[in-house]
């Protein structure tokens, strides 16, 4: 499958790209501002934060970054335990391994995807420092649940919000429903940069002035005047700066050029999810008709972004008849994510497949994902319709389908 040219691909870009984006790039380029002023940065970081609702947000050169620097901000000390889920990719909990901590993996609610709150308070010990959760897909963690247990029990919350731009949760975005959150900038978001760019959110500025230390080093710069006795024949009239770094940092700014894209892309969010919404809603319509896969459901109070769309087979044979009968149409399919407790860094910690049976039966017997993303043209997403209704209907044994989705507005034909 991997050299296959598919009618439908799996998304590579996430957002919608217009001649604003190019526009700012010209600007760039003519500027005669050294770009690493900053001032582009800190605009996009105060519409960030406003767009998420949070007092702050940082912005640094990637996500996996943004992750590391966020766990800074946990204090983990040797002997703590942290809770995550398994249900996420590998950079969301791999920083943890640079931590001489205890990582339990919480098993994940089966409808949601997302970490599962009654399974988490078995998991609560006295040493229970933090708990690293993501929005799988888009769809919002049950965050009331899980702060009320956080608070009762003393421990931090850091939301992984790689899917989730575009997302609410009663009516608040993620990224400003626990301690502290990330985002990511990457090509198959909804909100892009240069295909490179992370986020930290927070509301404590004391946490928000130890991230600024951590990304870049903390310089203090001194102006000095150096006597005109220098080399022979030469003297120093202009005064010169002199700068000692008074704390080291990871020099993990975001470059001028990514923080004015990602400020062109925060306009756009909204319409690249509602395209999203607008085919998973034809997506859901035909799998209404077929009651042996079931889609990724949000909970009313929340709304999904559909980073990912995401459906559970009954079981393994028939999902991977189905992967295999899309793939003849072509349709790409990917199933995203292999149980992180089950990987080899994990699995060298101790860990073991039953630790969490939901999330394993999930990937291994049901799960996959199907293409749902804004660049998909009109043509291709009705085909996707035609095919998905035409394979599930072979899977029933051929019985006829009832009338075909109609199309519906979707944008770039």
């Amino acid at each position: 499958m991997l050299d296959k040219s598919y009618l439908v691909p799996w998304g590579k870009r996430g957002s919608l790209s217009t001649d604003t984006e190019a526009a700012v790039l010209a600007e760039l380029v003519h500027e005669s501002t050294p770009l690493p002023a900053g001032v582009r940065r800190e605009r996009f970081e105060r519409s960030f934060a406003a767009s998420v609702g949070s007092r702050h947000a940082i912005s640094v050169n990637s996500s996996a970054v943004a992750l590391q620097m966020a766990i800074r901000m946990l204090d983990l000390a040797p002997g703590d335990e942290v809770i995550a889920t398994p249900q996420t990719h590998r950079a969301t909990v791999q920083p943890l391994l640079d931590h001489d901590v205890q990582v339990r993996f919480c098993d994940i609610d089966p409808t949601t995807l997302n970490l599962d709150p009654a399974a988490l308070e078995s998991l609560i010990t006295p040493r229970t420092r933090a708990l690293l959760l993501v929005h799988y897909g888009g769809c919002p963690a049950e965050m009331d649940t899980v702060m009320a247990l956080a608070r009762r029990h003393g421990f931090l919350v850091l939301e992984d919000c790689v899917h989730a731009l575009g997302a609410r949760y009663r009516g608040r975005s993620p990224g400003s429903l626990a301690d502290l959150a990330t985002f990511s900038l990457r090509n198959a978001k909804s909100g892009t940069a240069l295909g490179e760019g992370g986020l930290i959110t927070c509301d404590r500025d004391d946490w928000a002035e130890r991230l600024h230390r951590l990304r870049a080093p903390d310089r203090d710069t001194r102006t000095v005047h150096p006597q005109p006795a220098g080399l022979p024949g030469t003297s120093y009239a202009m005064p010169l700066q002199r700068g000692c770094v008074r704390r080291p940092g990871s020099d993990a700014t975001m470059p001028e050029g990514v923080a004015a894209l990602g400020q062109a892309q925060l306009a756009g969010v909204e319409t690249a999810v509602a395209r999203r919404r607008a085919l998973a809603g034809r997506l859901d319509e035909v799998l209404a008709r077929y009651p042996f896969l079931t889609p990724q459901s949000a909970p009313a109070h929340s709304v999904h972004a559909y980073h990912l769309y995401t459906c559970l087979a009954d079981h393994q044979e028939l999902r991977d008849r189905l992967v295999l009968a899309l793939d003849r149409r072509g349709v790409e399919i990917q199933l995203r994510y292999f149980p992180q407790h089950l990987l080899p860094q994990w699995r060298h910690r101790g860990h073991l497949r039953g630790e969490c049976p939901v999330a394993e039966r999930s990937w291994f017997e049901q799960h996959l994902n199907l293409p749902c993303h804004p660049m998909l043209t009109c043509h291709q997403q009705d085909y996707l319709i035609e095919a998905l209704d035409g394979a599930l209907a072979e899977l029933n044994g051929g019985a006829p389908a009832p009338a075909r989705v109609p199309a519906t507005a979707c944008g770039p034909r």
